[in-house]
């Protein structure tokens, strides 16, 4: 029993009443989302539901190191102007013709999601879209939409390229090559139908003037690489490091600790040959980069989901998922890949993610342990990334271009983007649940 309850004196019912009242917060965008699972986490410690100390082990420092080394490495690697070389190389390569530019975007955002996180690569790749599409005098709007789209499912193929990823990976402990192996093939196949559908559907209507092709192919690519020292720097890094994610296991390495060490080596080679004062500006700028905010609202969500793990509240849940699905392991997988889906479509999938792990873990025992159970948590990664697409608040990446489209003058409206995004996500579901059953219970 927990001790020293101020108000309530069931804790359940008081750590329940606390995360609703943060979920709602957080649904409602009134308050900044990292102030939000901060206080609300910092009320559970005043009510006694658990410790100072306890609330700071709660953190997965695992998760927080791999999210601010990724984007360190990130942010300094941007600065090379490789992301923008490869959009503009790629449209060059299919002679501007606007379908064969939104194939070449569409593989681009999904590739860099994989590696990147979402946000990062629709800030990238959106502006070098907008410049593109101005030239070709062009629509720009269904290259805004498969570039939503495909950083959302090209983000679910690997351990770093989706924030519920990291959380699951840093939970179970996976490495870089599991997710590659068990979700990359759908990913794969989800990338194509998409890509195909929307080639279907706007090839009659997307035409552009031999004059304005020509246009776009006088753009210079390597123009972009504004700095190719810091180019060959950062590929070194980046290729150091995704081996570090393949080798980790061998060499019990954490990825947060790779990622960490990534950045730090980036850092040193960034600023080597400056003098002492911009030596410091440089690091200081790019630690003013991280998004402390994402950073913040990780811990914070780590504690309030404690509280519900410490007073039992999961493990009731558990208990009650377990009987609904008879303790099956191919019932619980499908249940949880669509209702994942159904959620994250509606709210944020982050702390959807996060209040899921603990309460699949209390329920492994009785699946049959880690094992048996792994393919419910691939169906939750698979469910929750998937599920982003559902709508225009269903992913980060989703609002930000959404912004960035609305400054453009090409504004995305929620009930528009709906004709779009319930069709893409349910198809990629559907094509989830295919694979999940011709993988594991075929």
């Amino acid at each position: 029993m927990v001790e020293n309850i101020v108000f309530l004196s069931n804790p359940k019912w008081l750590a329940s009443s606390i995360m609703i009242a943060c979920y709602l917060l957080l649904f409602s965008e009134k308050v900044n989302r990292a102030v939000i699972t901060l206080l609300s986490a910092m009320v559970m410690v005043v009510l006694g539901i658990f410790s100072q100390t306890e609330a700071f082990r709660a953190i997965d420092f695992n998760t927080i190191s791999l999210l601010i080394g990724m984007m360190v490495i990130v942010s300094i690697t941007e600065r090379s102007g490789l992301f923008q070389f490869v959009a503009v190389w790629g449209a060059k390569l299919v002679k501007a013709n606007p379908i064969g530019l939104m194939v070449v975007l569409g593989v681009v955002t999904a590739v860099f999601s994989a590696f990147l996180d979402n946000v990062t690569t629709v800030l990238l790749i959106v502006p070098v879209t907008f410049q593109m599409t101005r030239k070709l005098q062009i629509t720009p709007y269904p290259y805004l939409l498969i570039e939503i789209f495909a950083s959302n499912i090209g983000g679910t193929a690997t351990l770093i390229g989706d924030p519920p990823n990291i959380l699951i990976g840093s939970a179970l402990n996976l490495s870089f090559m599991d997710f590659v192996l068990h979700l990359a093939p759908a990913v794969v196949i989800a990338l194509f139908a998409l890509i195909v559908g929307f080639v279907l559907i706007w090839r009659a209507s997307l035409q552009a003037t031999d004059k304005n092709r020509a246009a776009m192919m006088r753009m210079n690519a390597k123009s972009s690489i504004v700095d190719k020292t810091l180019l060959r720097q950062s590929l070194f890094v980046l290729s150091l490091v995704i081996c570090g994610f393949v080798l980790a296991e061998r060499f019990s390495l954490s990825n947060g600790s790779i990622a960490l060490c990534g950045a730090a080596v980036l850092l040193v080679l960034y600023t080597l040959k400056d003098k002492h004062h911009t030596r410091d500006e440089k690091t200081e700028e790019m630690f003013n980069l991280v998004d402390w905010t994402t950073v913040f609202f990780f811990c914070g969500l780590f504690m309030v989901v404690f509280g519900l793990e410490k007073t039992g509240v999961l493990e009731i849940v558990g208990q009650q998922f377990v009987a609904l699905t008879n303790a099956s392991v191919k019932r619980a997988a499908f249940l949880v890949l669509f209702s994942s889906a159904l959620i994250s479509s509606a709210i944020d999938n982050i702390p959807f993610v996060a209040t899921m792990i603990p309460t699949l873990k209390s329920m492994e025992e009785s699946f049959g342990g880690r094992e048996a159970m792994m393919p419910v948590w691939w169906a939750l990664s698979l469910g929750s990334c998937f599920g982003g697409n559902g709508s225009l608040i269903g992913a980060s990446a989703n609002v930000i271009v959404a912004g960035l489209a609305s400054r453009e003058g090409h504004p995305l409206k929620f009930l528009g983007f709906l004709l779009w995004s319930v069709p893409v996500m349910l198809i990629s579901i559907l094509i989830s649940a295919v694979y999940l059953y011709i993988k594991f219970f075929y």
